[in-house]
């Protein structure tokens, strides 16, 4: 799941890619075949439906996700933070300080490295992090048990290479400068 969130960077290039795709409208796929069409429309079905329920509890997904991304006893280093969840830092800086600002968060001074700032849950914090997490288990468990096991290891297979691709920027390897 958390692979998924991870992946919206790969989804905020679509945009462009998708625009060509109806400007260029090709013969050998329709959109509805599309792989990175339906990687997005799930993307964005499945970030609506946690945003829904994290707005019945003053939150949103990526405050949710932030819980979930910090060590809940120790805290973590705000310059981890990002890249753990592949958030851009202004990003990341603006739903650290609404969280803060919702008391679910506290930024304390690095006790290992006196320039950094460690991310460290409140107890509002802790309790919107295991709420949080009854989410996303109700919702991998609700997949597993429409999905099976057989599925569920081709789709982990196919996404992970999907992921594999996209980071090894492999993908438009052969396609000519003059082309783009």
């Amino acid at each position: 799941m958390l692979n998924l969130l991870c992946a919206h960077n790969f989804f905020s290039i679509y945009y462009a890619c998708i625009i060509n795709f109806y400007i260029f409208e090709t013969e050998r796929m329709n959109k509805d075949k599309s792989i990175d069409h339906q990687l997005r429309a799930t993307w964005q079905s499945v970030a609506k439906m946690y945003n829904e329920q994290a707005a019945k509890h003053d939150s949103t997904m990526s405050m949710a996700f932030v819980l979930l991304n910090v060590d809940k006893d120790k805290g973590t280093p705000s310059t981890a933070l990002g890249p753990s969840m592949g958030m851009e830092p202004t990003s990341l800086s603006r739903i650290l300080k609404s969280m803060e600002e919702k008391k679910l968060i506290v930024r304390e001074k690095n006790p290992e490295d006196g320039r950094g700032v460690l991310i460290k849950l409140t107890e509002d914090g802790k309790e919107k992090r295991e709420l949080s997490k009854t989410y996303v288990y109700q919702f991998n468990d609700k997949i597993r048990n429409c999905v099976s096991k057989q599925e569920l290891d081709s789709f982990f297979k196919v996404i992970t290479t999907i992921n594999k691709l996209v980071t090894e920027k492999t993908i438009y390897d052969n396609i000519s400068k003059k082309v783009v």
